[in-house]
């Protein structure tokens, strides 16, 4: 049996670290396969293997880091932290979680939360086109609104001009919808609005609408415009043929940054319709001025459901290609012998 021991510095960071019910420390433990004891202000952890008690403790140690950043400690933030030790990027992930994206109107700061979004919003603020590919659950809308916001903020912009493909399964069907274009129209662009009231407050994000500082519109009418000194959001890009998705990155005037974002692996298009998002991150990944993210599940911070629905669907996904391959190289082998005889 191997064990080291930890000081914390004081019963409020321990109650933090173990969490309610010593919640934090069983998903460590389960995690790790450790057993973790505190005496006073000693936490003890042991294990068979050392390598998994040092990860542990490594995991502790960052947690009282985070606790010293006064960020909340809940179990998705404690399998991130696992998550980070095993994969050996402790010190990036805590980094990450440092700088301030924006403040929101109730003055609570927004910040990166993995090394990815870290990565997007790097991204957003130094280059003038970005196209962020994530799964679900990863930020990559709210983080381009917060952005957004606070280009505003800083007179960098004079609008933030925000778009989406308006019906999953194509934008020619928005005409049978019923009601007006506002009403055809705001269900699709619901996200949008709720990233903008969580940030602005509901209030400011309305006043701003009608001053025309937040435009929020469905895609396609954003053909035939030149948008100037503007950040654009394009978001659920996925959605959105290459033609499209060409039409709006030609948008961009003077003094305008633009960001794509979708999830490649939720595409609604119809079956004749190929998305574009994958496509024009491929062509503009040699572009100067451009730059492509990808996110993973190791960036989703939602619910760590989230996440381990993500990883199965990727499983299963990598199963049927590789079912794929090998049917192909079956009917290859098949016709190379049929060819011989």
């Amino acid at each position: 049996m191997y064990t080291i021991q930890l000081t914390v510095e004081s019963v409020a960071q321990q109650m933090a670290l173990f969490g309610p019910h010593d919640d934090h420390v069983r998903i460590i433990e389960r995690a790790l396969s450790v057993t973790i004891n505190a005496r006073n202000s000693i936490i003890e952890i042991s294990g068979e293997d050392e390598n998994a008690v040092n990860d542990a403790g490594r995991v502790l140690d960052s947690l009282k880091q985070v606790y010293k950043k006064d960020e909340l400690i809940n179990p998705d933030m404690v399998h991130r932290m696992v998550d980070l030790v095993e994969s050996g990027n402790v010190r990036d992930g805590l980094e990450a979680m440092d700088d301030v994206v924006v403040l929101t109107h109730t003055g609570k700061p927004i910040k990166c939360k993995t090394i990815g979004q870290k990565n997007l919003v790097d991204a957003l603020e130094k280059t003038s086109v970005t196209v962020c590919i994530g799964p679900a659950g990863t930020g990559k809308t709210f983080l381009a609104v917060a952005q957004a916001v606070a280009e505003f903020k800083l007179g960098e912009i004079e609008r933030i001009i925000m778009s989406r493909p308006a019906i999953e399964a194509g934008e020619e069907r928005l005409g049978f919808l019923p009601g007006d274009l506002a009403q055809k129209v705001d269900p699709y662009l619901r996200p949008l609005y709720d990233a903008l009231n969580d940030i602005l407050g509901a209030e400011t994000a309305r006043k701003f609408q009608e001053k025309g500082i937040i435009e929020i519109a469905p895609l396609a009418y954003m053909r035939g415009r030149t948008l100037s000194n503007a950040r654009i959001i394009i978001d659920e890009s996925q959605n959105a043929s290459l033609q499209t998705l060409k039409m709006a990155l030609t948008r961009l005037g003077e003094g305008s940054k633009m960001v794509l974002t979708g999830d490649v692996t939720q595409i609604d298009l119809p079956k004749a319709t190929t998305s574009g998002l994958q496509k024009v991150a491929t062509i503009l990944k040699s572009v100067e001025g451009v730059s492509i993210v990808h996110l993973n599940n190791r960036d989703v911070v939602r619910n760590k459901i989230v996440r381990d629905i993500i990883k199965a669907f990727e499983k299963e996904e990598n199963r049927q290609q590789e079912k794929a391959v090998q049917m192909e190289r079956r009917a290859k082998g098949n016709h190379s012998v049929r060819t011989q005889k």
